[in-house]
């Protein structure tokens, strides 16, 4: 018997392989690509032109930006010079007011004291004078060297008057005679003590109705005046003596004579 031989298996099928894209699509799609990116990039910048500023614009802000700047700081410096000057001002009007007060109170005081010298010339020489002899009016003294109370050498002023014989002329000396304390002890300063020089003369005076006397007397420290006595020696008749209290004749002029 012979043996069979199997056939052979068919071949398997053979699927066609797809064939290769072409060159030409591949470059339609490149070419797609990069339009599509150029409308992005033109339309973004588009929107950039419309929504951002140019460089024009940015130097324009600038430059009006740099003289807002100017403007204000030339109305800072006009406001600060009109500041100062009105300070100025002010400054001026308050020291020309205190002048004026001072000249005001200046004239014041002159004012009473001229009226104060018409009534005493009136009481002098007038038609209804009180006839009276060699006098002290008023004696008046000042402070040279330092503060009242602490003070040594003092310029006294007194005002000596007469209207009883009327054409007649009244000389002699005047000096004078401090009393007062130190250490609670009383003191008595001669006319020697008070200018500091012995056997001082006396000061002169020779006039026909009134006269102002001026000298300077000095006080030993530690001393306390309390009264001053001006002694009168005219060349003709007895020395006339008046009391003063050492405030009458350190306050307002025209002290009154104590009796």
């Amino acid at each position: 018997m012979t043996a069979s031989v199997p056939a052979p298996a068919p071949a398997p099928a053979l699927t066609p392989a797809p064939a290769p894209a072409s060159s030409g699509q591949a470059t339609g799609r490149i070419a797609l690509a990069v339009l599509f990116l150029l409308v992005l990039g033109f339309g973004l910048w588009g929107l950039w032109r419309v929504f951002a500023p140019g460089s024009g614009d940015v130097r324009t802000q600038l430059a009006g930006s740099q003289r807002q700047s100017r403007a204000l700081a030339s109305q800072i410096e006009q406001l600060r010079q009109r500041e100062a000057t009105l300070t100025r001002s002010d400054q001026i009007s308050r020291d020309a007011n205190r002048d004026l007060q001072g000249t005001l109170a200046e004239r014041d005081e002159e004012i009473a004291g001229l009226r104060s010298d018409v009534a005493f010339y009136e009481r002098l020489v007038g038609a209804t004078a009180q006839r009276r002899g060699l006098s002290v009016h008023s004696l008046e003294l000042v402070a040279q060297d330092a503060p009242a109370r602490n003070a040594t050498a003092w310029h006294f002023t007194g005002t000596l008057t007469q209207n009883l014989n009327r054409g007649a002329v009244s000389a002699g000396r005047l000096t004078l005679l401090v009393e007062g304390t130190r250490d609670g002890k009383l003191q008595k300063l001669a006319w020697d003590d008070l200018r500091q020089l012995p056997s001082a003369p006396g000061i002169p005076y020779s006039f026909k109705y009134f006269e102002s006397v001026e000298g300077d007397i000095y006080l030993p420290a530690g001393v306390t005046p309390v009264r001053v006595t001006v002694r009168l020696a005219p060349q003709s008749g007895a020395a006339i003596e008046q009391s003063f209290t050492w405030a009458q004749t350190t306050a307002a002029r025209g002290a009154n004579v104590e009796r």
